[in-house]
């Protein structure tokens, strides 16, 4: 068997710029990873590289190269686990562009296989979860209006960025909007331990399931604090990067946020959920600005999760990749009608 790989790097417009605590985004840049075998089967996958963890898209197509020939040399997409630990030796950071193949390889499995990647896992497709729609940081009119157009379009679950000097009247206007829907926060990491404890005191009376990445990441005992005195369960996701992680947070955090593009692959990320579980975590499955390249590989685990935040083709302007149907967020993995992830140009 012999495996050819390409990869393109492709900029995807938002429908409305994202903003977090740390900026504001307009554009999904995202690298797109193929790899065929020799009956002309094709597996994609996609990276979608933050800055914040050191990767742009230009890091990504520079080590692709390396990447994919440790593909090319094993030969054999069956190989995960080989190709995994020879991808890791030959490039050791760059997790996203790790991912990228690692979605590519596990869709070209499934799709030789002829069965979709939850069924590839022995996971059961009716025990699913909703995805949330996130709110960005806009001024608080907007983000009432888009409040407005998630629930519109059928979301019952919504994520609200934080992070301002306004985030109790931000939470005040969307549950006036919204007074029915599940409700998470995320600050990213933008406060204070003091100054996150004040304001989750306040913010509880609006009905929040948790409070996402209070404090810095490089302030773990920040992070405990914020979890002995928080009236709300606490989130870790800048905290938690690899399953390595799981420990060093278990007794600061009730859920454990893992990414995709954070850890480096599918393999990694279903270690995460038994760590965080063997911890006795909640586990949620996040994700950055992406197309469905990407988050169709996600929404296979949704079985495996508490709580998804997988909306990142949902907020793009036009995604050119088909994916897992996403009705008001619900990720219906019943209605998967093809092998792999679900990934395919519309």
């Amino acid at each position: 068997m012999s495996l050819e790989t390409s990869f393109e790097r492709v900029s995807l417009p938002l429908e409305f710029p994202f903003t977090i605590a740390r900026g504001t985004q307009t554009a999904a840049e995202n690298v797109i990873v193929q790899v065929e075998d020799d009956d002309g089967r094709v597996g994609i996958g996609g990276a979608a590289p933050s800055p914040h963890y050191g990767e742009t898209a230009a890091t990504v197509e520079a080590v692709l190269p390396s990447l994919l020939e440790v593909v090319e040399t094993v030969g054999d997409p069956h190989q995960l686990g080989r190709i995994e630990r020879r991808m890791r030796a030959a490039i050791a950071d760059n997790p996203a562009a790790r991912c990228a193949v690692s979605i590519a390889l596990h869709d070209l499995v499934c799709k030789r296989l002829d069965v979709p990647l939850y069924r590839y896992w022995g996971l059961d497709p009716t025990e699913t979860v909703t995805s949330s729609y996130t709110i960005g940081i806009d001024d608080t009119e907007r983000m009432r209006e888009k409040t407005e157009i998630a629930l519109d379009r059928g979301h019952d679950t919504l994520k609200v960025k934080l992070g301002t000097d306004r985030d109790v009247e931000i939470v005040e206007t969307i549950r006036d909007v919204a007074p029915d829907v599940r409700l998470y926060v995320d600050a990213n990491e933008a406060w204070t331990p003091k100054e996150a404890v004040r304001t989750i005191e306040r913010l509880a009376a609006y009905d929040l399931e948790f409070v996402e990445q209070p404090v810095p990441a490089e302030n773990p005992e920040g992070l405990r604090y914020v979890s002995e005195h928080s009236p709300l369960p606490i989130a870790a996701d800048e905290s938690l990067i690899t399953v390595d992680d799981v420990p060093r947070v278990a007794d600061r955090c009730d859920v454990a946020n893992l990414k995709l593009m954070k850890c480096g692959g599918l393999r990694e990320a279903k270690r995460i959920v038994h760590a965080a579980r063997a911890h006795g975590l909640q586990v949620m499955c996040g994700c950055m600005s992406e197309s469905n390249a990407s988050i169709a590989a996600a929404c296979h685990l949704a079985p495996l999760l508490d709580y998804a935040d997988l909306d990142g083709s949902l907020l793009l302007d036009d995604d050119p990749y088909d994916g897992v149907p996403l009705p008001g967020g619900r990720i219906d993995l019943e209605a998967m009608d093809r092998p792999g992830t679900g990934a395919g140009t519309q």
